[in-house]
């Protein structure tokens, strides 16, 4: 009888642990700085400093404004990537800051309280609607134009100023973390006071569209249940 060997399996190769992020920094201006990608964001949003809410297609009024003021000295404020609103977003659990409604969320507290949490981000465009959830770390896409938000600006040094009327082009942050684990979609914004909008009008999120992996994932269940069928 025919001695066997036992197999020796190789050990798993060890796991890299992901790089300590440097804390946020308030720079007493009115700005924070993210030293982990040199990104300088405005510490209050939209909604605060305006008390209303923005369509993609009004967006640009709130960027114009704040850049022909100069605000802390810069005029490139812009809207962020959805690599860079993702920066944004805590992953350890340990940093909330508080909403409009008292509902907190994952974002440092060297924000201003009594913002909303959500972004214009630049990977959104007229035929396309998308918009950041800074709650649960997803953008969603949208079916029509009729979609309200708050708008989160960022800013960094040796980018050009802004034009005004026209959307700079974001560059990726240096150093992203992975999004939040995804939950249910966000439910849109509500109106402003003054909309006539009737409720239930803003339009629901498109269904988000299958992966590459999910699709290999479905195809090779479909693969095994078809070889099991003609056993």
């Amino acid at each position: 009888m025919a001695e066997t060997k036992p197999t020796s399996k190789k050990p798993a190769p060890a796991k890299k642990a992901a790089p300590e992020l440097k804390p946020f920094v308030d720079n007493g201006d009115g700005t924070v700085t993210d030293p982990n990608s040199g990104l300088i964001w405005k510490k209050t949003d939209a909604w605060l400093d305006a008390r209303k809410f923005y369509t993609w297609q009004a967006h640009r009024e709130y960027v114009d404004k704040v850049n022909k003021e100069k605000f802390a000295g810069y005029d490139n404020w812009r809207i962020p990537s959805k690599a860079e609103a993702t920066t944004l977003v805590d992953k350890t659990g340990t940093k909330q800051c508080e909403d409009k409604n008292g509902t907190m969320f994952p974002l440092d507290p060297l924000f201003d309280a009594g913002c909303v949490a959500n972004t214009w981000i630049s990977e959104c465009s007229d035929d396309k609607i998308i918009r950041f959830d800074l709650k649960i770390g997803v953008d969603t896409p949208y079916p029509g134009q009729d979609v309200w938000g708050s708008i989160r600006l960022v800013s960094k040094p040796g980018e050009a100023s802004a034009t005004m009327g026209a959307e700079p082009v974001a560059k990726p942050a240096t150093e992203v973390a992975k999004p939040a684990a995804q939950a249910e979609a966000p439910a849109a914004s509500a109106a402003p006071a003054a909309s006539s909008k009737p409720a239930g009008s803003v339009p629901r999120p498109v269904k988000r569209v299958l992966s590459d992996e999910d699709k290999a994932v479905f195809k090779a269940r479909a693969k095994a249940w078809a070889a099991e069928k003609k056993k």
